[in-house]
């Protein structure tokens, strides 16, 4: 068992609905999962494919000893790599034996392309932290290291939040324990790749903006608390119910020409002091509820990691009344520095790095992906880093094609030396479009602006 920190709201969607041979083959899938909960820990057993990977495909379910369920896919045209796949979230709900299979159906493109995909649930649920979720990644290759031999190649793909597991983990976990390189390539898709403390700042700014619009979360008859926890500890709130009250301020359920003339200037200005989308919003409040409120008791003893102070909010119809009015909080310094630490990066990375990430990404800003730059460059690794953007507005997948070409293009860097460019990706992807859906989206001249730019810096 390997130590980690004591640090990990809502898990990333799968995209796919099942088909009918998936549903056919539902029961099989599952109950050999839950038969994983008899077994006890670092039990494996082989178990049914999803009908989504290729025909051919084996598949194994285990648990390890941190209690991180798993799942290992192997096609049978398989070629010799493997790709170890963090996901996002942090996901709330605890761990399942079938956490895995949703993110094995929606990137079933990496088992479609040759390689074994592997994929850890994390050990609980909540924020355990980047450290812990990357020790349990990097747990899950060596047991298949273990339990099948060393692939020829491994690469560390990061979703979301996985992006920044996956960041800290290929620079903790660089060796493996007979010295070699533990991982030769890592692959980061939307990824939250600003460290915690930038990442989370403008979800404070919206508990606090949307109380001074809204006032109902929480509500005046019920009992006050400091926005900046999420939630009492022993509150309970559905996430239902923080959109039903989304709902209520903004009319956001509705057409927009079924909106209040005072809902529409509410979300209007929502949207242009906080500097997010629409349809980005419900998702946004439901983790600066939820989220926060695990994040702050669960994992902090009860203290503040988020500070607005001196903070101006711009963009509404009258700043000046907004920052009179808005709450104010300010962090407590323990707290904060703890919160940052958790996987924080040095930037020293000794292997290609490859990112993708849509312009229009309404959950995570395409901004950080300019931090994340900075961070390898200060660190003398700038070199080892091509990011790619795409034309797109969504968050937990992205064009098919874009996938696959971005892991042939990460194994020609790997194995032969040939570094691509944002040209040459998409290039790529036009050949792999004949035999994939979804389109290529890339837009190759395109740089991320600072993230300051997108959210509010802090000044104390």
């Amino acid at each position: 068992m390997y130590s980690g920190a004591d640090f990990t709201t809502t898990q990333d969607p799968a995209m796919a609905n099942p088909t009918t041979d998936t549903a056919r083959r539902l029961p099989l899938v599952l109950g050999a999962a839950l038969a994983l909960l008899a077994l006890g820990a670092r039990a494996q057993q082989e178990a049914p494919c999803p009908a989504e990977l290729p025909a051919g495909t084996t598949c194994h379910a285990g648990r390890d000893a941190n209690g991180s369920y798993y799942w290992i896919a192997k096609p049978a045209n398989w070629n010799g790599v493997l790709v170890v796949h963090s996901h996002g979230g942090p996901r709330l709900p605890a761990p399942k034996p079938e956490s895995e299979l949703a993110d094995l159906k929606r990137f079933a493109i990496i088992v479609k392309e040759g390689f074994a995909m592997a994929a850890a649930s994390y050990r609980e649920g909540g924020y355990i932290g980047i450290a812990a979720s990357a020790e349990d990644s990097e747990n899950l290759r060596r047991i298949y290291v273990e339990k099948f031999g060393a692939p020829r190649r491994t690469i560390a793909h990061g979703q979301s939040w996985g992006g920044a597991v996956v960041a800290y983990q290929v620079e903790r976990y660089a060796k493996g324990a007979d010295g070699k390189p533990a991982y030769d390539g890592a692959l980061l898709t939307s990824g939250v790749v600003a460290g915690n403390g930038l990442a989370y700042d403008f979800r404070a700014d919206l508990r606090a903006v949307y109380q001074y619009y809204c006032g109902n979360h929480p509500r005046a008859d019920e009992p006050q608390y400091p926005l900046w926890m999420g939630l009492p500890a022993a509150t309970k709130l559905a996430a239902k119910e923080v959109r039903a009250r989304l709902d209520e301020c903004t009319g956001l359920n509705l057409p927009a020409d079924k909106r209040s003339a005072e809902q529409k200037r509410r979300l209007a200005n929502l949207l242009g002091v906080l500097h997010v989308v629409e349809k980005g919003l419900p998702g946004h409040l439901n983790w600066s509820t939820l989220l926060f409120q695990d994040i702050v008791h669960k994992r902090l003893g009860g203290k503040n990691p988020f500070t607005n102070v001196g903070v101006r909010y711009t963009g509404s119809d009258d700043d000046e009344a907004l920052n009179k009015g808005v709450a104010r909080f300010e962090a407590d310094p323990e707290a904060a520095a703890r919160f940052a630490a958790d996987g924080a990066l040095t930037g020293k990375v000794a292997i290609p790095v490859l990112t993708m990430h849509a312009i229009g990404d309404p959950t995570v800003f395409v901004e950080q992906d300019s931090v994340y730059r900075a961070t390898l460059e200060k660190g003398g690794s700038g070199d080892r880093l091509v990011q790619t953007f795409t034309r797109e507005a969504e968050h937990s997948y992205l064009g098919t094609p874009q996938y696959a070409a971005l892991l042939e293009a990460l194994m020609k860097w790997v194995d032969a030396g040939e570094k691509p460019t944002p040209q040459s990706v998409a290039a790529l992807c036009e050949k792999h479009a004949a035999r994939h859906e979804g389109g290529c989206h890339f837009d190759t001249a395109y740089r991320p602006k600072p993230l300051e730019s997108r959210q509010y810096p802090r000044t104390k």
